[in-house]
């Protein structure tokens, strides 16, 4: 069943029993964090939370992407296959029109279907403007505060509408917003972004540059506002081509940006390219580390339109697994077969793990050919869009089904040598803590498309016997001279107070906090990585930040209120088990 608004899919979600409605007041600064944290980590995602009673005159809706089901459903398709045989189909038909009449007439059907994905433009009033506030005030939405050193409450569902001033060509991006007073909040658009692009450009011409944010609606749209799109196509386009229809926009009424009619909340307004930047952040990211303060622009409100019955909709990042996982799962998936045809056919499949937080480990499964062709097809990759972030890339052959973990390990332990191992260096996320220059790191390729030796097991091992700051090099000497790793290949080091208890934790840890050109070693025929925390004496420079983790107080009050806000089992904070990876009492950790 396709739906075409927030309100259709919270109704859809409550027949399918993938709903959970929470009556009594919980409070959006960390306490709808701290319920919603506990439902999002169970197995499968949870369901989608409805809030109802936020202190506010809208409910929240948190989750609602959060399983393989649910992001189906919102997505309008059926199976994550079913765009990559639309591309197939158009694609083949496009790849197999001849150069006589008859055959470009065969066309013209798949072109008519095309036609039905570009955006629509209308003058007729939407219910997303029934409700009009001149006098904007943002309290009177229940922006989250979502963990304990936060800069302020953020928005963390908004679709930022911007166009180029030049071209008119429209980007929706999604981009947290701090709200910093009633009518003013963050822009934290990176310097990739097409967003960040639109304000240069205004930027040089010293022109204001117009803005609108949209909330809600029709659920595919939020998630097209996610997706790595090249910058010159339409989100709105692709959100056509997923449920097979246009998007109807309607003009803001304060600038002349279309957004679409379908929305819940409407906040118009402007940036000011030649004001000053103002200090945003920090905030809990879904690295599960905290992205520390630093200077963005600053986004003037200059009005707010919602519909009677708006719902807000947010979500929440942290420690994998969240809900954002099933959001690029989605991205996994749909865009595997253009990834495929643009950048390298020999691709049979990829993966980005849930602890390798969508730009710490992909994992590529191929069928080669020649020699060197993994590496070919993992640099190939790290030119496209959003994936040139990537930090590990794995490439694997196709016996191996590297959607299964036991699979890739044991793929890792027969195929793994340091003679197939490639360093290199390249973008970074700004949100990588580990880069030991700001939006630059290393590049880890490994491939494991050739058996090494069948009889290799248990080649990995975890060294948590040092106390940062110590050097990389004295780390190796050391452990050299007290333990036999002769059957080791793959060693990392942790600091000697981290205790995760689980390898998907361990993982998602370790990928977090190397930066490849300066952490891995390769001596002695194996691999070496320094995992622990990095600090001035070790010849870093930034800022580090503590991963997030919720406070007592907080999770203690979810404790008492459980039984009174929901039937389920009650659900023991995930953050009591990693409490000793923070340390200090602030978002950087201090030693």
């Amino acid at each position: 069943m396709q739906v075409n608004s927030l309100k259709q899919y919270i109704d859809l979600l409550e027949s399918e029993n993938e709903l959970i409605r929470i009556k009594e007041f919980v409070d959006p600064e960390l306490e709808i964090t701290e319920f919603s944290d506990r439902i999002m980590k169970q197995k499968g995602g949870g369901k989608a939370i409805l809030f109802e009673n936020t202190g506010t005159d809208f409910p929240l809706l948190i989750n609602h992407y959060g399983s393989d089901k649910r992001i189906l459903s919102a997505l309008g398709i059926s199976s994550f296959e079913e765009p990559s045989k639309k591309i197939d189909t158009l694609m083949g038909k496009m790849m197999g029109a001849g150069k006589n009449f008859k055959s470009k007439l065969a066309l013209l059907p798949e072109l008519k279907n095309a036609s039905k994905w570009m955006p629509q433009k209308s003058s007729v009033k939407a219910p997303c403007q029934e409700i009009v506030h001149k006098d904007p005030d943002l309290s009177i939405l229940p922006v989250l505060k979502c963990w304990p050193f936060d800069g302020g409450p953020f928005a963390t569902l908004p679709m930022v509408i911007t166009e180029d001033p030049e071209t008119g060509i429209r980007n929706i991006g999604m981009y947290r917003m701090q709200i910093f007073d009633k009518n003013t909040t963050g822009m934290h658009w990176h310097l990739h972004k097409g967003g960040a692009a639109h304000y240069n450009k205004y930027k040089e011409l010293g022109k204001k540059m117009p803005v609108t944010v949209v909330f809600g609606g029709d659920p595919v749209l939020t998630y097209c506002a996610t997706a790595p799109l090249h910058e010159n196509i339409d989100e709105f386009m692709l959100a056509g081509f997923l449920k097979d229809k246009k998007v109807k926009l309607i003009k803001s009424l304060t600038n002349n940006i279309y957004i679409p009619a379908s929305s819940d909340i409407v906040i118009e307004g402007f940036i000011d390219p030649n004001e000053d930047l103002k200090k945003e952040g920090p905030f809990g990211d879904h690295t599960g580390f905290y992205s520390l303060d630093d200077l963005y622009p600053v986004f003037h409100v200059t009005c707010i339109t919602h519909r009677k019955d708006a719902v807000y909709p947010a979500t929440i990042v942290g420690i994998p697994p969240m809900e954002d996982f099933y959001i690029g799962k989605a991205t996994e998936r749909i865009f595997l077969k253009p990834i495929k045809i643009t950048i390298a056919p020999e691709i049979l499949d990829i993966r980005l793990p849930a602890y390798g937080v969508a730009h710490n480990l992909v994992f590529i499964k191929t069928k080669n050919s020649y020699a060197g062709q993994s590496f070919k097809i993992m640099n190939a990759l790290l030119g496209a869009v959003q994936m040139m972030f990537s930090k590990v890339l794995i490439c694997f052959n196709e016996d191996t089904d590297i959607q299964d973990d036991l699979a890739v390990i044991k793929a890792i332990n027969k195929n793994f040598s340091i003679n197939n191992i490639m360093i290199g260096k390249g973008p970074s996320d700004v949100l990588d803590h580990s880069a030991y220059t700001y939006t630059l790191s290393g590049k880890l390729l490994i491939d494991l498309t050739q058996e090494i030796d069948k009889n290799q097991t248990d080649i990995f091992s975890i060294i948590s016997e040092y106390k940062s700051p110590l050097q990389f090099n004295d780390k190796i000497k050391q452990i050299r001279e007290s333990k036999d790793l002769s059957s080791k290949k793959i060693i990392a080091f942790i600091d000697n107070f981290v205790e995760l208890d689980s390898e998907y934790l361990k993982a998602w840890y370790i990928l977090n906090n190397i930066d490849p050109s300066h952490d891995c070693i390769i001596s002695d025929g194996k691999l070496f990585l320094d995992a622990c925390i990095k600090t001035n004496e070790t010849g870093f420079e930034r800022r580090w930040p503590n991963p997030v983790i919720m406070n007592d107080k907080t999770i203690k009050s979810i404790d008492n209120k459980w039984e009174m806000l929901t039937k389920y089992n009650f659900i023991e904070s995930p953050s009591i088990k990693l409490k000793k990876l923070q340390i200090g009492d602030n978002e950087i950790v201090n030693i």
